[in-house]
Formats: structure tokens, sequence, C-alpha cells
């Protein structure tokens, strides 16, 4: 069994699992037996339904004391693709950098939660409240079998979390730039545009939606949808595809399609979104069908003690100030922010779901020492 003190042989031990989304292939089994040693009581979680594959997640505490402090992350990976230089799942260490499909995003955090526990605790840190982690396999996937329901099935057996890191790879080229205290929504859209089949010769006989799509489009595109905030850039709406299926070039479709996706800040919901989306599209024409799906609203986890003891010890070990931000992509964090106060720090994520995706080694320790210092912050001991 691999030492739970040591992020490096954990993080290969990890990476050595090719746990590409949905599939576990035994990177929990690694994570239970190093936390089983340290005395944690742990939960495998197996979640189906909703139409997708089913997923194992892993639920582990350390006590029963307040406050329950949570590490949360994933150890489901995207596919590796082609043209890496070392096999992405050997665990390859060159360079002074640890090379494999998770090491950024983000095996190599989930290792160094466990060793700033295993020292914490080997510190005096038992007794001061309760330590947990929250481990899913469907980050990268749908998101259906995954935190969610982790989270509703702590709340069955009345456990609560009261503030949560989780270990995304929040830093752009060095540790200690970046935590992140919120993120934009994101909503996908998709936009039918109907009208008259016909020849392209008879134009005056048919009822072109291509031309309609194009102004709609226009129109979505045509003003900001806001000027962002203190907090948050201003939302974007980025058209991802528009097409009509057509193979005959003598024919006037009968339909036309567009796709886009809307990157808001908490300035607006995805409801009020859909709303102006409506409006904009409506003021060219009203023959159009708009369906969408949201992955997750924009939210805020304003500075307070949980940001602060992150902040703290991220300057402390890393001689940075991290800047406090929004941007980026979604995370499990937008399910997290509903029953405690979450922030995100992790590893350098330059090159996450990249080609000899990699880490640098030394940043192994240093992220073990960040976690442990706010460790230390919020439920004492160890100093």
């Amino acid at each position: 069994m691999e030492s739970p003190t040591d992020p490096l042989s954990l993080s290969r031990a990890l990476i050595r699992c090719p746990s590409v989304t949905p599939e576990d292939a035994g990177a929990l089994d690694v994570l239970t037996s190093a936390l089983q040693a340290l005395g944690f009581a742990c939960h495998r979680l197996r979640f189906t339904g909703a139409g997708s594959a089913p997923v194992d997640n892993l639920y582990a505490r350390y006590g029963d004391g307040s406050p329950n402090f949570c590490f949360a992350g994933h150890t489901d990976v995207v596919p590796p693709g082609d043209g890496w230089s070392v096999d992405p799942f050997a665990a390859t260490i060159r360079d002074g950098r640890l090379f494999g499909r998770g090491a950024a995003d983000m095996k190599s955090a989930i290792a160094c939660f466990v060793a700033a526990v295993a020292r914490w605790l080997g510190k005096g840190g038992a007794g001061a409240g309760s330590v947990s982690l929250l481990i899913t396999g469907d980050e990268e996937g749908p998101g259906v079998n995954g935190t969610r329901k982790v989270l509703a099935w702590l709340a069955e057996r009345g456990e609560t979390l009261d503030a949560c890191l989780v270990g995304e790879p929040t830093n752009p080229t060095a540790l200690g730039q970046t935590i992140k205290i919120g993120r934009r929504g994101s909503l996908n859209a998709r936009l039918l545009v109907h009208g008259v089949q016909g020849h392209a010769a008879y134009p005056e006989l048919a009822d072109n939606p291509i031309p309609r799509l194009v102004r709609m489009l226009a129109a979505l595109a045509s003003e900001p949808l806001d000027a962002g905030n203190d907090w948050f850039q201003p939302s974007t709406l980025t058209i991802t595809s528009v097409d009509v299926g057509n193979t005959a070039t003598n024919v006037i479709p009968a339909q036309a399609r567009a796709a886009f996706n809307v990157r808001f800040n908490d300035s607006h919901t995805a409801q009020s979104l859909l709303d102006l989306v409506r409006a904009r599209c409506r003021n060219v024409d009203d023959r159009f069908v708009l369906d969408s799906e949201c992955s997750g609203e924009a939210f805020i986890c304003p500075p307070g003690p949980l940001v602060g003891c992150v902040a703290d010890a991220v300057a402390t070990v890393s001689g940075r100030t991290p800047e406090l931000t929004t941007g980026g992509g979604t995370s499990d964090a937008r399910f997290i922010k509903d029953v405690c106060p979450v922030c995100e720090f992790g590893m350098v994520g330059e090159s996450a779901h990249k080609v000899d995706e990699n880490v640098p080694v030394g940043d192994l320790e240093q992220l073990t020492r960040v976690y442990s210092g706010v460790l230390e912050r919020l439920l004492g001991g160890g100093r």
C-alpha cells in the first residue's frame, strides 16, 4: 500500500488507474485503502439512473465532531487522446515533472488531500472537529450520479458539511496564483427555425428559414448580455453550431438549426437568460423552438472564514497573494455551494485535458503543505 503521507507515490498509484469517466478502474480502491489506514470510515456509493451510466463515489470521514470540513474532488478523467510522448497511465516522472492523465485534473490534488490529513493527524490534529473527503467518478461526465447524489445521501443521514475545499486545478501557470470563490453558470441552448421547403429556383414559393436564423443569431450576439460586476466578468454567448442538414444544392430546407452556449454571471439565472434570448429572437420572428439545459447556475462564495484561511495558507506556502476569481468553466462546487461555503484551490491547470498532461513534482509537496495549513487554521492542532 502506498504511504498516505507521500503525495507523489499516491498520485502515481491513482494515475495508473485508467479511470476514464465513468469507469473507476480501481482508483477508489487505492484511495479507500489509504484512508482506512488513517482511520477513516469509508462509504462506497454507487448511483444509477436518469439514463446515465452507473458511477462509483466515495465519502470518507474521520471523526464525528463539528465542524465537518470536507475536501472534494474527482478521480474520473477525460480520454487521453493520441500523441502522448509517454504512456498516459504510467505516471512517468521526467525532468522533474509527473506525467499522466489526471496529473493536473485532479488526482494529484486528491493525493495531497490524503497526505495533508495524514500529516495533520500525525501532529495531533485528531479530535478537533471532523475531516471528510467527497470523491466522485462523475465530474468529467454528465454530473448526474456523482456529487449531487452523494450530497443527497448525506442529507438523508442527517450529516452536514460545514465548509468545503475543492481541489480543481485553479492556477494558470504557477501554484499560488488563484483561488476560485465562485463559478459562472453554463447554459446550452438549441434554436430551431421552421420554414417551408421548396425549389431554389422558385424562392417565392418557399419559406427559407436560413435568413431568419441568421438574423436571430445576429440579434443574440449584437448586444452584450451585461457588463460584468465586482466578482464576475461579462457574460458571454458563443454560437457553437449552425446546421440545416441539406445535401442538395437546389433545395430550400424546411428547417435551420443553431446551438449556442452562455457562460453567465450572477446578474442572471438560466431562466432570465432564456427569457432574454426568446425576446431577442421574437424581435426577428416568432416561428422558432428553443430548448436548453443548464449545467449549473452562477454562484459566489464571498470572502469569509473559509476563503480567508485558504488564502492565508496559500500565501504562507507559496509566497504569492492569490487572486480571488470566478472565471473558467464549471465544477462540482456548483452542487456543494447549496449546502456549505465552498472554494477551490489545486494544481496548475495549464496542461489539463491536453496531451502530455503533467505537473511539477515539487508542487505536490507545496500543495500538501497548503492543505495542511488549511486544516490547522480551520480545525486547529498541528502547529
